[in-house]
């Protein structure tokens, strides 16, 4: 069975964002945030393959949410507004949206756009995939660009900072990562500092790989120090 595309929805009106899920959630996996805020938390926490965005909303609007993602993301990005100047579509445009939906609109042209946006982000990461910095080992692939961990041709979801771990500890096979270390350059020197975060996400990358099939540990418990990227499997490491 084909993965669904994560679609993440943000509106501060209820009746949009239950129309939207209504008719895009037979398709799609339909994620809903009623702020600016709100979404921020989501996207930091899972990929989405496409957002769709109001404008008009409190405390955090469309522009300046849609400049934050842009800031750390490529994620497709749908601007809705009940504003039809042109200057409104080209400032949303000039800040990294990929298309823009005036309200009142039928959901049939919401659909054809969704999946218009979705196609031509899937080929253009077809035609980018063989250029992107990747790591392969025995059935496991690791994406750059495009965030992917593939075991056995197979994606696996990881959150954001799950593939930042990994990234990280394989992209330097010979490097010992202390937990303060991975602290460091994953989550930043500004967030609260608890060693038992970089301990949990590295368990859970492990429960993937594990239900993923992956034949071996890639991330290896040097004792007393921390963690390392394991390239051969031994007898002792399998998952």
């Amino acid at each position: 069975m084909a993965i669904k595309k994560r679609i993440l929805v943000v509106d501060d009106e209820w009746n949009m964002l239950n129309l939207v899920r209504i008719h895009l959630s037979k398709k799609y996996e339909i994620v809903q945030a009623g702020d600016g805020y709100e979404a921020l938390e989501y996207i930091e926490r899972q990929d989405f393959d496409l957002i769709i965005l109001d404008i008009m909303m409190p405390y955090l609007d469309g522009w300046e949410l849609c400049k934050k993602i842009r800031g750390k993301y490529q994620t497709p990005i749908l601007m809705l507004t009940a504003r039809n100047e042109v200057k409104d579509r080209v400032h949303g445009l000039e800040l990294g949206a990929d298309d823009y939906l005036v309200k009142p609109f039928a959901f049939e042209e919401l659909s054809a756009r969704v999946y218009a946006l979705l196609r031509r982000s899937d080929i253009n990461k077809g035609k980018d995939i063989e250029k992107e910095e990747s790591i392969s080992e025995d059935g496991l692939t690791i994406v750059k660009e495009s965030r992917k961990v593939i075991v056995n041709d197979h994606p696996v979801e990881f959150t954001p900072k799950e593939f930042e771990l990994i990234w990280l500890i394989a992209s330097q096979p010979q490097r010992v990562f202390t937990r303060e270390l991975l602290l460091d350059n994953v989550w930043g020197i500004d967030d609260d500092r608890d060693v038992r975060t970089v301990d949990t996400h590295i368990k859970n990358i492990r429960v993937k790989l594990k239900e993923a099939n992956c034949s071996f540990n890639p991330i290896k418990t040097v004792w007393g120090v921390g963690y390392t990227f394991q390239k051969r499997m031994n007898e002792n490491d399998k998952i």
